[in-house]
């Protein structure tokens, strides 16, 4: 079957990678697969096996330089039929719907209703109503059940035209890449934060959590170097126990040597790092958000939940895991299971070969 993968660009977040991860796994089951990017931009490279295609070197976001990805999208495809295309991220999103691509699906990968409430008033109508116009006539796939249910009940989309299709984690390479030699990492015990600097990951939350807690362990932040970031470590006297170590393109080698990894967001769509950091065999933290921590940590791992923006809460939980013993094989292997390579591949592949 031939794919055609469409996102924004290659700058690094979860959901670029996660369809690079589907890219690289239908190609390596003999699909012929054409990764698309809006523009030629970011740290991740092209997923392996496949063809590779940048619509502009840099795109205009706006109202003009959408149209002209959705041209440029429409005549790249022209001449290369297709059994499905897969985009993924709003503005990736609207281009392929803009240029009327036919065997189209949406692949959202975030709670769209939680980044909606950062929003002041207006702007946030206008968001809402623009989301309902995108998504609410086109056949969708959630990357977990709660980004599903978000779309129904935020924005009034069928829950008939939804599939609900996690990320595709190939556990067996994730450990041998965590055996990768890591000589930046921090001699001593260290907890890990993997994510972009953002608002919605909350860093200044767990720096208030990391602040309280007298540890002998570096926070390590997997980020770039930002000004704002750095004024928010020394606002709390913690350039001493806070390491800022870039974006990482292999983070696992920092996952295996943690003693924890926390997640802090506010919301997200299905947090790669926590399914990593388990096969990784790491204990995790995190914050109860839309969505994706409870469905992954179920019953069993579900006491590492703390409520979002409770930086008392957050600190007690990092200290109370770290004192505990990890979790025990099976259970660990319980939660991973429904998020093997193999479970999110034969999905696509099936979608593909429906009628729409």
């Amino acid at each position: 079957m031939k794919f055609a993968l469409l996102t924004t660009n290659l700058a690094g977040g979860g959901a670029e990678k996660a369809l690079a991860k589907i890219a690289s796994g239908l190609s390596a089951r003999g699909h012929e697969v054409d990764f698309i990017v809006c523009e030629d931009a970011g740290k991740y490279a092209p997923p392996a096996g496949c063809g590779f295609h940048a619509l502009a070197t840099r795109a205009g976001h706006g109202w003009l330089g959408k149209r002209r990805l959705a041209w440029r999208l429409k005549r790249h495809l022209a001449s290369r039929p297709h059994d499905l295309l897969v985009s993924t991220l709003p503005f990736a999103d609207e281009v392929a719907a803009l240029a009327g691509v036919l065997r189209h699906i949406c692949r959202i990968a975030n709670t769209l209703s939680a980044e909606i409430t950062r929003l002041p008033g207006a702007k946030a109508q206008r968001r809402t109503a623009r989301y309902r116009g995108l998504y609410g006539s086109r056949r969708l796939v959630a990357v977990s059940q709660g980004v599903a249910a978000d779309l129904h009940t935020s924005f009034g989309i069928d829950a008939d035209g939804m599939r609900v299709i996690a990320n595709p984690f190939d556990f067996g390479a994730i450990r041998t890449l965590a055996a990768e030699p890591c000589p930046a990492r921090p001699a001593g015990p260290y907890i890990l934060h993997v994510g972009r600097f953002a608002a919605q990951k909350r860093h200044d939350l767990l720096l208030d959590a990391f602040a309280a807690l007298d540890l002998p362990h570096t926070l390590v932040l997997l980020t770039p170097p930002d000004a704002k970031l750095a004024a928010l470590i020394a606002q709390r006297n913690l350039a001493h126990r806070v390491l800022v170590a870039d974006f990482q393109a292999n983070p696992y080698p920092w996952m295996a040597g943690a003693d924890l990894l926390v997640l802090c967001s506010d919301h997200e769509g299905l947090p790669n790092v926590l399914i990593e950091a388990l096969a990784c065999g790491t204990r995790v933290v995190s914050t109860d958000c839309p969505s994706g921590p409870r469905e992954i940590l179920g019953s069993e791992l579900a006491r590492w939940l703390v409520p979002c923006n409770d930086a008392d809460a957050l600190a007690a939980a990092l200290r109370n895991a770290l004192a505990a013993p990890k979790p025990a094989q099976d259970v660990v292997a319980a939660a991973l299971a429904p998020y093997a390579v193999e479970r999110a591949l034969d999905a696509w592949e099936a979608l593909a070969r429906e009628s729409f």
